[in-house]
């Protein structure tokens, strides 16, 4: 486990409510309980459509319940608010904490539109209550030391940012809730709600925020150019394999390429492409590798800081020194990202033969749809900033053709 920062413990512990406390949302759930044992914060209220039982909430004690959010930090006096709820909830729970001077953990992406992200933002600024966005690779104390790297010349002149994610996700994943796997849902009066649940915007966005982030072009104006292609393997709305091709305001290139759909499931990871060498960054292992002409390769393992406890900090410092780790504003690249996935086409349906369904490791009964040489594909990508159809796969050749 990456080691965590030192903190100055409050004379009090912080009240926390905890939105969506099932699927991801247990991870939070056991970081609460971390942090209660550590003093930091004590669970006053969880937000649920059916109540937690007992075992899940095996550790804390005095937890109110209520499926309304708004009820909810009322009665508990919750000076914080972890949201880890469906997508298009995520901008009216924020406004509704914000209203109420509550503090914000927001998970990503912190809305499905950009629309929606500006209104959430606006909100919260209004409110003057601080919000962090959960893009937990952000708090790796080794994004700093590849920037450091490359700013010092370790590897020579920057060539550009390649992220490669290869994960394998069975059919039962996209059945999980009703959003799952969906672009859009139907709203009221005939309309539809925005979900935008795609590999490169919910399971694997990490991989292109921190790809943005080592590069530096983390603000809504920091892109000149973005061109995602979005397929999918399995049957459902969204993208379960895709690549995006950015060029920042600067004029660098950042390329991610993903999949839910991988062979072998492995480590996401960025590569730093310099003329003298490169930087390999394995995210959600903290561990850096360079490797560069002359010199035998160096792995270093970093820390990192926990975001919950990053916003803990900032909001009980005394000296007001202590700063978020990431911000609203620091998404707005990601979310300009998440914009053009939601304005481009219908992802192509990936022909039959491209793909075979195979049982979900484990032994659970399920399936998972594998596209063939996908992983060796994502890799290459990221080895080469180039995209599917320029590797030669031929199912993206025709998605390409079918999107013209």
């Amino acid at each position: 486990m990456s080691a965590r920062t030192p903190h100055a413990r409050p004379a009090e512990p912080v009240p926390v409510v905890l939105a969506g406390a099932r699927g991801h949302g247990h991870w939070h759930l056991n970081n609460l309980r971390r942090l209660a044992d550590a003093g930091r914060v004590t669970l006053a209220g969880v937000c649920e459509l059916k109540p937690l039982d007992d075992s899940e909430l095996q550790g804390f004690t005095g937890v109110a319940q209520c499926a309304d959010f708004g009820d909810l930090l009322d009665r508990t006096g919750a000076r914080v608010a972890i949201i880890c709820t469906p997508i298009p909830t995520h901008t009216d729970l924020a406004l509704t904490a914000a209203a109420r001077g509550v503090h914000l953990l927001l998970e990503k992406p912190p809305a499905p539109s950009y629309a929606e992200y500006e209104r959430m933002a606006a909100g919260v600024a209004e409110a003057g209550t601080a919000c962090q966005v959960g893009f937990q690779s952000l708090g790796s104390h080794a994004v700093s030391h590849v920037r450091d790297l490359v700013r010092d010349g370790l590897i020579g002149e920057p060539l550009g940012i390649g992220a490669a994610g290869a994960w394998a996700r069975g059919e039962a994943y996209f059945r999980r809730a009703p959003w799952a796997g969906r672009r859009r849902l139907p709203g009221g009066r005939g309309g539809s709600v925005d979900v935008v649940d795609g590999v490169l915007t919910n399971p694997l966005a990490h991989a292109v925020a921190t790809g943005l982030a080592l590069d530096g072009a983390t603000g809504a104006d920091d892109l000149a150019d973005i061109r995602p292609e979005l397929f999918r393997a399995n049957d459902i709305e969204a993208d379960d394999t895709s690549y995006l091709g950015l060029t920042t305001r600067t004029g660098s290139r950042v390329t991610v390429a993903a999949t839910l759909c991988a062979e072998r499931a492995d480590e996401p990871y960025v590569i730093v492409h310099g003329s003298r060498g490169r930087i390999t960054f394995w995210y959600k292992q903290d561990r850096v590798l360079v490797q560069r002409a002359g010199h035998g390769p160096e792995e270093t393992v970093h820390g990192r800081t926990d975001l919950l406890e990053n916003l803990l900090d900032h909001l009980t410092d005394p000296a007001g020194a202590t700063e978020l780790l990431v911000t609203p504003a620091s998404t707005g690249a990601f979310m300009r990202v998440v914009e053009a996935i939601r304005l481009a086409p219908e992802p192509v349906a990936l022909p039959d033969e491209a793909w075979s369904a195979r049982p979900v490791d484990g032994g659970d009964g399920g399936v998972r749809r594998v596209v063939h040489g996908i992983d060796g594909l994502v890799a290459a990508s990221a080895d080469s900033l180039t995209g599917y159809t320029e590797l030669g796969a031929s199912w993206a050749r025709t998605g390409q053709e079918a999107a013209t």
